[in-house]
C-alpha cells in the first residue's frame, strides 16, 4: 500500500517543512508563497513535490494537493503536524483491519484547548459523527475520492470568503457520495501549537460566517441547528455578542448562504 501525504502550508521552505513534518513517504505540498515552482525533494522513504503558488485560500491548496497525489492511500496534514515515525505502519494497519473502508479518520495529538475528537475505538462515521473532525485526521483511498468526485470548498477556510468549515464540508460530501468511512484509534502524530490562522474571536464575522456554513451544511434545518449550536456553547461563546444578537447573526449568514 502506498502511502502520500498531502500538505497544506503557507510560506515554508519545503525542505526544511519535510524535515520538520518528519514526513518519510511520498508527498505532495502545496506551498502559498509570493511566486509560482516546483521541486523535488528525496526523502528516506521517497519523494516530496513541492508545488509553490501564488493563489490563496486552504482548499485551493488541498484540491491542487489531490490533483497531482497518485498513491493509493492520501493522508491530508498540515505545516504544523509532526508525522508519527511510524505513521505509514500505523494507516497501513488501518486499512489492513478495515478492509471495505474508503476512508479512515485517525488520531492526531493536539493541545486540549484545541481539542475537538479523539477516537477511542473503531465505529462508522455518519451524518450525527462527521463535524468534530479536521483535515490531518483524514486519510482516503484515492481512487475513492476520485470516483465520488469530491473536493474542498473555495469558500470556507483560511484565505477564502469565510472562516472555517472546509473540513465539514467535504467529510459530509464524501457521505453523501456514498463513501464508506471509519474512525480508527491509530495515532499518526502530533500537532504544534501555533496561533490560528482563521479564529481570531467571538465576534460578528464569526457568527456570520458560522451561519453561512450552517445553511450548507444542513439547508432547512439550519436555524434551529444554529439556535441548538449557540445554546450548547453560550457560556464559552456569547461573553461580548450576546446569543440573541448572535442568533441573528447566524441568520443573516442562513440568509446570505441563500443568496437573500
Amino acid at each position: 500500500m502506498k502511502i502520500q501525504v498531502l500538505a497544506s502550508a503557507v510560506e515554508q521552505n519545503a525542505a526544511e517543512l519535510a524535515v520538520k513534518m518528519n514526513i518519510h513517504t511520498d508527498a505532495v505540498i502545496v506551498n502559498q508563497c509570493d511566486r509560482y515552482g516546483y521541486e523535488e525533494i528525496p526523502v528516506s522513504g521517497g519523494t516530496v513535490q513541492c508545488f509553490s503558488m501564488k493563489e490563496r485560500g486552504v482548499g485551493l491548496s488541498r484540491n491542487t494537493a489531490l490533483l497531482h497525489a497518485d498513491a493509493d492511500v492520501c493522508v491530508f496534514s498540515d505545516e504544523d503536524i509532526v508525522l508519527a515515525k511510524d505513521y505509514e505502519k500505523q494507516i497501513g494497519k488501518a486499512y489492513e483491519e478495515l478492509p471495505d473502508a474508503d476512508m479512515i479518520l485517525v488520531n492526531v495529538k493536539v493541545a486540549p484547548s484545541r481539542k475537538t475528537y479523539w477516537n477511542e475505538d473503531i465505529h462508522r462515521i455518519n451524518y450525527r459523527n462527521y463535524g468534530r473532525y479536521p483535515a490531518y485526521s483524514i486519510t482516503a483511498r484515492l481512487d475513492a475520492l476520485r470516483r465520488a468526485n469530491v473536493h474542498y470548498s473555495l469558500l470556507f477556510g483560511g484565505g477564502a470568503k469565510y472562516s472555517n468549515g472546509e473540513d465539514s464540508l467535504f467529510l459530509r460530501d464524501c457521505l453523501k457520495a456514498g463513501l464508506k468511512m471509519y474512525a480508527h484509534t491509530v495515532c499518526i502524530g502530533e500537532e504544534t501549537e501555533r496561533e490560528s490562522t482563521w479564529f481570531s474571536g467571538y465576534h460578528e464575522k464569526f457568527f456570520r460566517d458560522r451561519g453561512v456554513l450552517y445553511h450548507y451544511l444542513y439547508g432547512a434545518a439550519a436555524v434551529p441547528l444554529s439556535y441548538r449550536f449557540l445554546w450548547v456553547h453560550k457560556d464559552e461563546m456569547c461573553r461580548q455578542i450576546p446569543l440573541k444578537q448572535a442568533f441573528e447573526l447566524m441568520k443573516a449568514g442562513i440568509r446570505e448562504g441563500m443568496g437573500k
